[in-house]
């Protein structure tokens, strides 16, 4: 009995040094993880992942307790060379992160399971939210430019970008009428 529990105990460490088992988050096995909540976006950042974060795979693995697999990538922008790192939840992007400076910048929280603290998240209804696109929304722009990105009402550094069916001309904003029935696609955090 006494060899069965050693070998119960031992298993794991065994098995997480192999290839096949190697992508196991064993940490969300651990019995007080399982009731944990997930990231939350507020003012601060996403998460334990905030402006003043490095923007290094170590810091943002531990920022977000290793519950996602990160791979690290390079774009331009506007001219210029960004860094960036996709978190992804099992093989679903769930978070692009994104810096200048040596330090995270923005955030774009694919994860439905991610809300705000005011409890917006993906599938969230435009009519929700707002009455009205005016003063609120803009039309996206970039890998957005098929949606509306509206600021959060209230808040500095959170945005939603809302998409939906529309025929209208390509460039233009839908109508309230039509954006009444769009959801939240993307929840973003700028510093």
């Amino acid at each position: 009995m006494k060899s069965l529990r050693l070998f119960v105990c031992a298993l794991p460490l065994a098995l997480s040094g192999c290839s096949t088992l190697s992508a196991v988050n064993w940490s969300s096995a651990n019995p007080w993880n399982w009731f944990g909540s997930s990231a939350e976006v507020s003012e601060r950042g996403v998460g334990d992942i905030t402006a003043s974060t490095p923007l290094n795979e170590q810091a943002i693995n531990d920022a977000l307790d290793g519950d996602y697999r990160l791979r690290s990538g390079m774009k331009t922008e506007k001219g210029a060379i960004v860094r960036y790192f996709e978190a992804l939840n099992d093989d679903k992007l769930a978070l692009v992160i994104t810096g200048e400076n040596g330090t995270v910048s923005r955030i774009d929280v694919l994860d439905d399971a991610i809300a705000t603290d005011g409890g917006v998240k993906i599938g969230t209804p435009f009519s929700e939210l707002y009455d009205k696109a005016f003063g609120n929304c803009v039309k996206g722009t970039g890998d957005d430019s098929e949606g509306v990105e509206c600021k959060a009402p209230g808040s500095q550094h959170i945005s939603y970008v809302f998409s939906g069916e529309w025929s209208g001309p390509e460039g233009l904003m839908p109508a309230d009428d039509a954006l009444k029935n769009w959801t939240v696609r993307k929840l973003i955090w700028r510093r």
